[in-house]
């Protein structure tokens, strides 16, 4: 069975405003090529050719008019545009036709590592769990503004979002192995205080099911969400590209 591949590439980037007035938030660069370039390779790694960018209203024709067919990147895009911003699981559940009973990968498309995704996928298609995320071991300050993880090797025991006191550093990052069950589960997640769906909600349900699995990145992972996050990941980029 070959995995599917989902970027989300929503959103008006308005914490980079002003420099997402002009254009996409994923069409930023991050030193030497555009954000979403990033997920684009991470989703080739794992031997997928088939993916969905999932897209806002804002800007969209930027993204379109960039990546065109996928074509020049070995790989075949199919898009999907969100209306309006909903949280990440309002976005992921844009893709359940294309998904069909397939397994697949969703991608935030500001998120950035430089790790093969092939070994994480051949786990995930090999074990019963119905989802599974990547773990990277950040520090106190970056697990106070992520979701962490608190586990058992790759048993997951607790899943947080944003907790003042992390109980752990491990940062969920911003990819996500799921399978198609996932959609049902999804169209029954209540939106919280803020008003949006909560990827958290979805971990919780396969967590109280015993079918959330963890795995942990070797190397570094970037987020690119915000100017110092942007600038951080540039810088890191560039020093990463120049030990190669």
């Amino acid at each position: 069975m070959v995995l599917r591949g989902v970027i989300l590439a929503g959103g008006t980037g308005s914490r980079l405003l002003p420099l997402t007035k002009a254009t996409n938030k994923h069409l930023l660069p991050i030193y030497n090529k555009p954000m979403i370039y990033y997920p684009i390779e991470m989703l080739k790694s794992a031997g997928i050719k088939d993916i969905l960018i999932i897209t806002g209203t804002y800007h969209a024709g930027d993204i379109f008019s960039h990546l065109g067919s996928g074509k020049d990147f070995g790989v075949k895009f199919t898009y999907r545009v969100q209306d309006e911003a909903g949280g990440i699981p309002s976005a992921i559940v844009l893709a359940e036709d294309f998904v069909g009973d397939d397994k697949f990968i969703s991608i935030n498309g500001d998120n950035i590592i430089f790790e093969s995704l092939k070994g994480f996928a051949e786990e995930f298609e090999k074990n019963s769990h119905e989802m599974q995320i990547l773990l990277y071991k950040g520090t106190e300050d970056e697990a106070k503004k992520s979701g962490v993880a608190v586990c058992d090797g790759n048993v997951v025991k607790e899943v947080v979002e944003k907790p003042p006191q992390p109980p752990s550093n491990n940062i969920i990052i911003g990819v996500y192995f799921l399978s198609p069950s996932c959609f049902e589960v999804i169209r029954n997640v209540k939106p919280s205080k803020r008003g949006e769906t909560e990827i958290t909600d979805v971990q919780r349900h396969y967590l109280e099911k015993d079918s959330l699995r963890a795995e942990f990145l070797k190397d570094k992972w970037l987020d690119a969400g915000d100017f110092d996050d942007l600038l951080h990941a540039n810088n890191e980029t560039k020093k990463l590209e120049g030990q190669k």
